[in-house]
């Protein structure tokens, strides 16, 4: 049976100020990525997430991403030196893993956070550097990377466990990388569709990109975005899905 591992990106609260629907969607996931206060969260969103995830048996990750809590994250901040870059995101790694340890749980992962995964996607200094982040603090670490990006290479370079990403409520250009959200139709709300094109997806190791083009990609973990107001449903509608054509749902094995 084909076994694929479904990772929502949680924990994204702050305060008093709520996000997505955590609860609902650690129910449905089988890893979960951990905002870790820079983009979004804080100390106690992320023990909280932390907590609802160990209780249901899920996978922790941590969501490293620019610190940009204004913008969520999802504006690039350009001049940042490969350092700089390893640094922040070594800092967030390690702020989960304290949280995690001390609710008693382990972190397992590690995927980037909008306009720092989408630069790294195209910029191989970028990406680089979050790859070295990762070995640095620990090399047992499994990157998520989108799938045929230059992520990839650097987690090659790096010699990283990988599990390679689709995603289910974003459409695809061409070239393989995300349609970009300031663009209609980037973010994608039918859960009716979404889950039928994921099992497309899964079943023939590719994706459809805006014009009709088949991509081939390995895939590894589907993506579900747990701020997408539709989250709850889309992802109901695609285990359900998924299991009536076959397909096992459960956390990405280590594979380089």
């Amino acid at each position: 049976m084909k076994t694929i591992d479904l990772n929502c990106d949680l924990g994204e609260s702050f305060g008093p100020w709520e996000m997505g629907h955590d609860a609902e969607m650690i129910e449905l996931a089988t890893s979960v990525n951990i905002a870790c206060g820079f983009h979004a969260g804080d100390a106690d969103i992320m023990r909280k997430t932390v907590e609802l995830a160990k209780a249901r048996g899920v996978s922790v990750g941590a969501h490293p991403g620019y610190r940009d809590l204004h913008g969520f994250g999802r504006r690039p901040v350009p001049g940042l030196k490969s350092s700089e870059i390893e640094n922040l995101v070594a800092y967030q790694i390690g702020a989960l893993q304290a949280i995690a340890a001390a609710a008693g749980h382990k972190v397992t992962h590690v995927k980037a956070h909008g306009a720092l995964s989408n630069v790294a996607c195209e910029d191989d200094m970028t990406a680089q550097a979050i790859a070295n982040a990762i070995k640095a603090v620990d090399p047992n670490l499994i990157f998520v990377v989108l799938a045929n990006s230059k992520l990839v290479k650097a987690g090659e370079r790096a010699n990283l466990p990988m599990a390679h990403e689709v995603f289910a409520d974003r459409a695809y250009e061409d070239d393989g990388n995300l349609v970009s959200r300031k663009k209609p139709g980037a973010v994608l709300h039918d859960a009716k569709e979404i889950a039928e094109r994921v099992v497309r997806m899964v079943q023939d190791n590719a994706v459809v990109s805006v014009t009709g083009k088949v991509i081939r990609m390995r895939t590894d973990t589907v993506c579900i975005h747990g701020d997408n107001p539709a989250a709850v449903d889309i992802a109901r509608g695609v285990r359900q899905a998924l299991k009536h054509s076959g397909i096992d749902v459960a956390p990405f094995k280590r594979a380089a």
